[in-house]
């Protein structure tokens, strides 16, 4: 099947990792037959390493200047500029794999194509922090179901026309823009298949505190896009009513309500520690115990984040939201 493909992304200050993006898509089994890139406003140098990249490459690079756009803002105007039928999105700070593209589009080729393909993304972590979060944080490929998947624009592929049908991602939205953006194609009737294949390297957040901004933003995005409501109530009947119960209990009743307690924060911490026992062989004693001081720290810090910024996702809902209709998936 003949068709033209274009990758977008979105850029702002990525001086340091754009290189890494635009090499490894330059990589590709499968080349693209262009790129398009929206940088919101950086000042980092950021145009001028993929300006170089383009005047070597041996496919076309363009790049455009939306300055203080928002993501969602960032992609309509990269999508539109496009000329591909087909657009597959990543971000930048990602490394794709080789075969990326090659097994993003291969749904897209047989009879019954989806409206769009999501691919699957890994932990790239650079230390023993990095490797804690991505634990924390990413799935591992065997706890992806596919018949529930909801693909990240980190990496995904869909035909322009339904990005037209939909109205494309949600400019009113910053964070969670591409979940409201699959609950929109669902909701329309268009099919959302999986690509394990289709691998992009992602790099967790450095420290503690950008990953508390990080987790802080995407629960704002939920507050405003009104996502999972009833998991973020259960967060805080656990923190707020649960815990503190179980620590009241122990006191003036019995200590053996310290075991609920306990167990409270292994079902907690189980996932994450399972996701780590493969990598842990691989370290020193020293950084195992490293690794495993993290895991809780980052747990707890990114349920506090989330409970920091979901209420006020809520109220800037309550306040600014546009009128619907809103797709009916969200609930």
């Amino acid at each position: 099947m003949a068709y033209q493909v274009s990758v977008i992304t979105t850029v702002l200050n990525e001086a340091g990792s754009i290189g890494v993006l635009l090499g490894s898509l330059l990589r590709q089994t499968r080349l693209p037959g262009e790129v398009v890139l929206v940088d919101g406003g950086s000042t980092d140098g950021t145009l001028e390493v993929v300006e170089c990249y383009a005047r070597k490459a041996s496919l076309p690079i363009r790049s455009l200047r939306v300055p203080g756009c928002n993501i969602s803002e960032g992609r309509n105007a990269a999508i539109a500029a496009a000329h591909g039928e087909i657009i597959a999105v990543t971000d930048a700070g990602v490394r794709l794999a080789e075969d990326w593209l090659e097994q993003l589009l291969a749904p897209f080729e047989s009879a019954d194509a989806p409206g769009a393909v999501g691919g699957f993304f890994l932990s790239d972590p650079h230390s023993p922090f990095e490797l804690a979060l991505g634990a924390v944080t990413l799935p591992l490929l065997e706890e992806i179901k596919p018949a529930s998947f909801y693909p990240s624009s980190r990496s995904v592929a869909f035909r322009r026309e339904i990005w037209e049908a939909v109205g494309g991602y949600p400019r009113w939205l910053d964070y969670c823009e591409d979940l409201l953006f699959d609950f929109a194609l669902l909701d329309a009737g268009y099919a959302l298949a999986f690509a394990p294949r289709a691998v992009v390297h992602f790099r967790p957040r450095s420290t503690l505190r950008a990953f508390c901004r990080q987790y802080y933003r995407y629960a704002r995005g939920d507050g405003k896009a009104d996502f999972w409501r009833y998991r973020h109530l259960l967060r805080y009947a656990a923190y707020l009513l649960a815990m503190p119960a179980l620590l009241v209990l122990s006191i003036v009743h019995s200590p053996l309500w310290l075991l609920a307690f306990a167990g409270g924060i292994v079902a907690m911490l189980r996932t994450p520690l399972r996701r780590l026992l493969p990598e842990l062989g691989r370290l020193s004693w020293r950084k195992r115990l490293v690794v495993l001081c993290w895991v809780p720290l980052i747990r707890w810090t990114g349920d506090l984040a989330k409970m920091c910024g979901y209420p006020v996702g809520v109220w800037w809902r309550w306040r600014h939201a546009p009128a619907g209709p809103w797709p009916k998936r969200q609930r």
